[in-house]
């Protein structure tokens, strides 16, 4: 379920689910769509992911941050990238999702190994879909940030239009520090 401003969309993987979730839903509204509360309220729900802020910015409201660190370009698909999942865990590197990207990686590196790597990936309708990680022993030092700053100042450049995705706090105010405003949500539910 994916709520932007005052609309909402909602996808199943079948018809048979189509119409269980049509019917569950309908007497919600929208802005309830993507609060998990209310959806177990009516749906018969297994499993719960997020929700998650969906957070967008255009060139006008965009802040560079890169800090004075020094953040490098990889290819999407380099080798120490996985490195750095492995480093930040399973749960983290899921999250982030990293290894979708379609675009270069921002990275920083400390004492050789890269912390911290930003990317995107191009969605339909010029959308970049903004995917950041950081080691959790470097998390807090504006290293996020820094690489955020250059995925998201790449897909501008692009003519793209970067969004943000984040149930974490800090990766929420990550977002908004580079100029991302906040205009939706999304929930994911597995029905029992």
């Amino acid at each position: 379920m994916v709520v932007l401003v005052s609309s909402a969309i909602v996808t199943t993987p079948s018809e048979d689910a189509a119409e269980t979730v049509r019917d569950a839903l309908a007497n919600l509204p929208v802005g309830a769509l993507a609060g998990a509360h209310s959806v177990r309220g009516v749906l018969p729900v297994a499993r719960v992911l997020g929700p998650a802020a969906l957070a967008y910015v255009s060139d006008d409201g965009f802040r560079s941050a890169a800090g004075g660190l020094t953040v490098e370009q990889l290819p999407g698909g380099h080798p120490e990238l996985r490195e750095l999942e492995n480093l930040a865990g399973a749960g983290d590197s899921g999250e982030a999702g990293l290894s979708e990207i379609t675009s270069p990686a921002f990275v920083i590196r400390e004492e050789g190994e890269v912390v911290a790597a930003a990317g995107y990936r191009s969605w339909p309708s010029r959308t970049a879909h903004v995917s950041v990680l950081t080691a959790p022993a470097w998390r807090g030092q504006g290293l996020a940030r820094a690489t955020g700053s250059g995925a998201v100042a790449h897909a501008l450049a692009a003519g793209l239009l970067p969004q943000w995705r984040a149930r974490v706090p800090a990766s929420r105010r990550v977002a908004l520090a580079l100029g991302f405003r906040e205009l939706g949500a999304q929930l994911s539910v597995e029905l029992a």
